[in-house]
């Protein structure tokens, strides 16, 4: 018999399994028609099923939307709901609660240099608002979100040396679901190097990113290789917009699949994305998969912030031991800190072979990047803004590649309203991939022609 299922932001709900106590909202696929709140008990009898069902289905009709309701023969995979969040305490003592539809599964780790605690859970989705789990008390920073298919991760970045001296799940006051209730207390720099020490956690070895993220659609042996990085993703949420809060990392994934589906339009050119949904990659698996797909390119697409609101525009920027500016150097800072905002340990290497990695990029392929980011602002010339000086440089890790061309774009600010606007439009959007591919074009045939 069919399943019937309801969309809650990017998952698909059984209507059985919906949970009771939560408020939770209807929406219209792309038409992003909001329906108001209702609770679960307004459906319970089978006439309100069926007024609710019926209210779905035709306004899903009227729209010409994708359906949100959807019959399925089989139940689809269920995350875990994260329905509510609430955090109090104050400097030496903070509590969390977080109410799931059902008992999850957790594992508590320490990383230092900041000190912060990671919370890894199985596939969740969060549905409470942001403002429930704000930072307070011991801790600066609180991030959540999808690492993978299989697993989500909560961050939790503290201003001081702590300990976590409860962690449990329980049943809540009306036994309809189950809280994750952690306590975190003050603790001493000593302490916690030992706990980080002690722990026996060690971040999973990278899986084989060739046959995890898929390779370029049956690339000829000729074909020139793009590899196309949506910035941020998963936990990491990047920028978020000063008027619609929309966040940088759905940004930089509308641009870039965009950009690959355009490019996979020409002859001899194969596109392919580093990450194809809300997932998060670190900054060395992004190399990696461009390195093992044999990428010859590799455009990593952002849309940052400022402090001053007023600037406005497109940047390229390609990779240099020495920043150009102190906008360059700023904004390479932040997006180095990509690992940090997701919980990852700081990979360190002896300086010397930092050193040689990023003499390998400069000598076998800046040349090659800045001519890419000549190509892109020559195809951008009287079409799009840009920022004064706009090809800048600075040492982003994601742009180090040894042998693979790559550049930066900042595609406008996000921070900026005119800019935000455009980023958000679908025309703009198109036009943006029309002229990176033509950008693209001309940097490979001036390539052929000079035999590279």
């Amino acid at each position: 018999m069919p399943i019937l299922t309801v969309r809650m932001g990017a998952v698909l709900w059984p209507l059985s399994r919906l949970p009771r106590r939560i408020h939770h909202r209807c929406y219209l696929g792309c038409g992003g028609r909001l329906f108001k709140r209702m609770r679960r008990a307004t459906v319970v009898s089978g006439l309100r099923k069926n007024n609710f069902l019926g209210c779905v289905i035709a306004a899903a009709i009227t729209t010409m939307a994708p359906a949100v309701v959807h019959a399925t023969d089989t139940a689809p995979a269920e995350p875990l709901l994260a329905y509510g969040a609430r955090i109090v305490g104050d400097d030496a003592r903070t509590r969390i609660v977080i109410d799931f539809d059902r008992a999850p599964t957790f594992s508590i780790h320490y990383i230092a240099n900041p000190e912060r605690v990671v919370v890894d859970l199985p596939a969740t989705a969060f549905g409470f608002p942001a403002k429930d789990l704000e930072a307070r008390g011991l801790f600066k920073d609180i991030r959540y979100g999808k690492m993978d298919e299989d697993s989500a991760r909560i961050v939790l970045t503290a201003t001081k040396p702590l300990k976590i001296g409860l962690a449990k799940v329980q049943a809540d006051e009306g036994g309809k679901g189950q809280r994750l209730v952690l306590e975190a207390e003050i603790s001493d720099k000593e302490k916690f190097d030992e706990l980080v020490k002690a722990q026996s956690w060690a971040e999973p070895a990278a899986p084989d990113v060739t046959s995890a993220i898929p390779s370029p659609a049956q690339p000829g042996s000729g074909d020139f290789i793009v590899a196309v990085d949506a910035g941020h993703g998963g936990i990491d949420t990047g920028a978020i917009g000063i008027d619609t809060k929309t966040q940088e990392k759905d940004v930089t994934l509308a641009f870039a699949r965009a950009l690959a589906d355009r490019l996979n339009r020409e002859p001899g050119i194969k596109a392919f994305l580093t990450r194809k949904d809300d997932s998060f990659l670190s900054l060395s698996e992004r190399v990696e998969i461009a390195r093992q797909n044999h990428a010859g390119l590799f455009v990593s697409m952002h849309a940052d912030t400022l402090k001053q609101k007023d600037i406005r525009g497109a940047t390229v920027y390609t990779i240099s031991d020495k920043a150009s500016d102190k906008l360059a150097a700023d904004l390479a800072e932040r997006e180095n800190l990509s690992d940090q905002i997701a919980g990852k340990a700081a990979a360190t290497e002896p300086p010397e072979v930092a050193d040689i990695l990023l003499d390998l990029t400069r000598r076998e392929t800046q040349a090659f990047s800045i001519s890419l980011a000549e190509s892109v602002l020559a195809s951008f010339k009287d079409q799009v803004g840009t920022i004064n000086n706009p090809h800048r440089h600075a040492g982003f890790r994601v742009l180090q590649a040894p042998d693979v061309p790559s550049i930066l774009l900042e595609l406008g600010f996000l921070s900026n309203k005119d800019d935000e606007k455009l980023l958000l439009d679908d025309e703009w959007r198109g036009k943006m991939a029309d002229l990176l591919t033509e950008a693209v074009k001309h940097y490979h045939s001036s390539m052929v022609a000079n035999g590279g």
